[in-house]
C-alpha cells in the first residue's frame, strides 16, 4: 500500500495554532472583516480551537480596539474555540484588565488563584515584612 507524501510536519501542524493579524486603526464599523477570518481560522480546526490574535500592530489602545476584541473572544467562545493575544501593548493589558475582560497572552503563564485552604505558615519570632 502507497500514499502521496504529505507537506509539512502533521503532528507539529496539528499543534501550531493559526495566527490571526489584526492592524490598525481600529473603527467601530470595522469589526466584520476580523469577524470572517477568525470563523475561517476555527472551522479550520487543529490546535485545540486555538487561534492567536497578533495585536502588535492594532496602534493606541482605545474602546474600539477592546470592542473587537471583545467580539472576537465571544465568537470564539460561542464555536468552542478560545483567542491568545500575541504582543499586546501593555496599555491595552491595562484597559483590557479594566473592563473585565480577560485574555490569554503568549509567553505569560495562565492566572490562577491560590488552591483553597492554602495559606502561608508564618512563625512566631518572625519579622514583619
Amino acid at each position: 500500500m502507497s500514499y502521496a507524501p504529505v507537506p509539512g510536519l502533521p503532528i507539529v501542524d496539528a499543534m501550531t495554532p493559526p495566527v490571526l493579524v489584526l492592524l490598525g486603526p481600529v473603527t467601530p464599523d470595522g469589526v466584520s472583516g476580523p469577524s470572517d477570518a477568525l470563523r475561517a481560522l476555527l472551522d479550520g480546526g487543529g490546535a485545540g480551537g486555538v487561534v492567536v490574535c497578533d495585536v502588535g500592530g492594532l496602534g493606541p489602545p482605545g474602546l474600539a480596539a477592546v470592542n473587537l476584541l471583545a467580539r472576537l473572544q465571544l465568537l470564539a467562545r460561542r464555536t468552542g474555540g478560545r483567542i491568545r493575544l500575541r504582543d499586546p501593548d501593555p496599555a491595552l493589558c491595562s484597559l483590557l484588565d479594566l473592563v473585565g475582560l480577560g485574555f490569554e497572552v503568549e509567553g505569560q503563564p495562565a492566572q490562577r488563584e491560590p488552591a483553597p485552604g492554602v495559606e502561608e505558615a508564618v512563625e512566631p519570632g518572625d519579622p514583619a515584612v
